[in-house]
């Protein structure tokens, strides 16, 4: 049995300090993981559902198998999870820019972790996923240009409310258009929010995907007075014309 509390790591970084906390859900036998970053709760394993439903939703989004697919944030790796349970996915790359989640996952303190380096479709990469949504070289080093079938982000809290300011080129429509170029024609990108749809960001992606829809997710919040919920945005790129089709 676990403690009722205990602190399993303690990084100093760049953004700030780092902490690894367990803790036992008062009146039962789970354990829940959580990551600050300072005073700042970055995720948690008692609120997982939504994290999930970004994989699952925007898989769902696509028609055919033998998917390649980035995910943006590793965190605690539910969504990266999701995305191996599904048997069209081929390959994985999960970007993270905190080298410390990532070797909390290879060492095992985190309860994924085993089950994600353990898995030969899925490489975890220590990068600044929105300096690569950005680049020419996109998010294979060893393979530049190389285009994937679906991008699914959970980084910041919201398009809105974002954990650094440099993060904000991704949501304008610029941003979106040069993460579009990293896509495969038809593919998907997905992301989670925090805060209820945006209507002002739903307009930005209605801009630059085929496709644009919303999704609410809801969840029980632990505490028994109301339904917590999440926001998951899933776009379409378009399809690229049939060979000799007229513009």
């Amino acid at each position: 049995m676990s403690l009722s509390f205990e602190e399993l790591d303690f990084r100093p970084t760049p953004m700030g300090v780092l902490s690894l906390r367990r803790r036992r859900r008062p009146m039962s036998d789970v354990d829940i993981y959580e990551i600050k970053l300072g005073d700042e709760f970055l995720m948690s394993s008692q609120y997982t559902l939504a994290e999930i439903e970004l994989a699952r939703l925007g898989l769902a989004a696509l028609d055919r198998g033998d998917l390649d697919v980035v995910v943006g944030g590793l965190g605690l790796g539910y969504t990266a999870r999701a995305v191996l349970e599904n048997a069209g996915v081929r390959s994985l790359i999960v970007v993270d820019a905190l080298s410390e989640v990532i070797e909390w996952h290879e060492q095992g303190l985190l309860p994924l972790g085993k089950e994600l380096t353990g898995d030969p479709r899925c490489r975890l990469a220590h990068g600044d996923f929105f300096a690569m949504s950005s680049s020419a070289e996109g998010f294979d080093a060893g393979s530049q240009g190389r285009r994937f079938d679906a991008v699914l982000v959970d980084i910041d809290h919201s398009p809105r409310k974002l954990l650094h300011p440099r993060h904000a080129a991704l949501y304008e429509p610029e941003g979106l258009a040069r993460l579009a170029g990293h896509l495969q024609p038809g593919g998907v990108f997905a992301l989670w929010s925090n805060d209820p749809p945006d209507d002002a960001f739903e307009r930005v992606l209605a801009g630059a995907f085929a496709t644009s829809t919303t999704h609410v997710v809801t969840f029980d919040n632990w505490r028994g007075d109301h339904d917590a919920s999440n926001t998951v945005y899933v776009t379409v790129k378009a399809e690229l014309p049939l060979p000799g089709a007229v513009a």
